[in-house]
């Protein structure tokens, strides 16, 4: 919901440091993968229950993931980085849920659950409707320059990346949480098929 308008206040400082990274021969591909190895590890800690080490771990891999986009702007973009990008994304964010059912599977297999087949139903509308605009032409710059259409939705990066950090901070109160995030997904999902069915017709 709040990608597009924080985009003009992110982009400038993860461009220039992007710029600097890619002048000393950093690959966009090695960003990517250590911030999923960040991402990945923060989500090991969730599931010994050591939340803030996990936190911290995580919002360094969430660093990462913006930046490898920043440096590929300084040099090439790639079908393959873009692939590799969205992949490992998805693959982190189902970790998180999964990584706090293991840390208290009684308190919060459930709502793990739940979190899970709204990220299966958002994720899958999304990459939908990307395939059908690429198949159209189609493009879009309104959540920055990516490398397949963004449909915008309800719950995007930056709702994510805040209800996990709230899941880290307070883990306690994960399954509540959860269950809000859940349905705020659902709804970004409901009106992305909504979208997508107005406008593939």
């Amino acid at each position: 919901m709040f990608d597009a308008r924080l985009r003009p206040l992110i982009d400038p400082p993860l461009n220039w440091a992007g710029a600097r990274l890619a002048r000393m021969g950093v690959m966009a591909d090695t960003v990517t993968w250590l911030g999923f190895v960040f991402g990945m590890s923060g989500c090991v800690l969730i599931a010994v229950e050591s939340y803030g080490w996990a936190l911290a771990l995580i919002l360094l891999g969430r660093a990462a993931d913006g930046l490898d986009g920043a440096v590929a702007r300084a040099t090439v973009k790639t079908d393959r980085g873009g692939f590799l990008d969205i992949v490992l994304d998805f693959i982190f964010y189902g970790s998180v849920p999964f990584a706090f059912a293991i840390a208290d599977p009684d308190a919060n297999a459930v709502a793990a659950a739940a979190l899970l087949l709204s990220y299966y139903a958002n994720g899958s509308s999304f990459l939908a409707f990307a395939v059908m605009a690429a198949k159209s032409g189609v493009e879009t710059t309104a959540q920055g320059e990516k490398s397949l259409f963004y449909l915008a939705g309800v719950a995007e990066g930056f709702e994510t990346i805040l209800f996990t950090a709230l899941f880290c901070l307070f883990p306690n109160a994960f399954a509540p949480l959860a269950f809000v995030f859940a349905g705020l997904v659902a709804v970004s999902a409901g009106a992305r098929v909504a979208v997508a069915m107005r406008q593939l017709r």
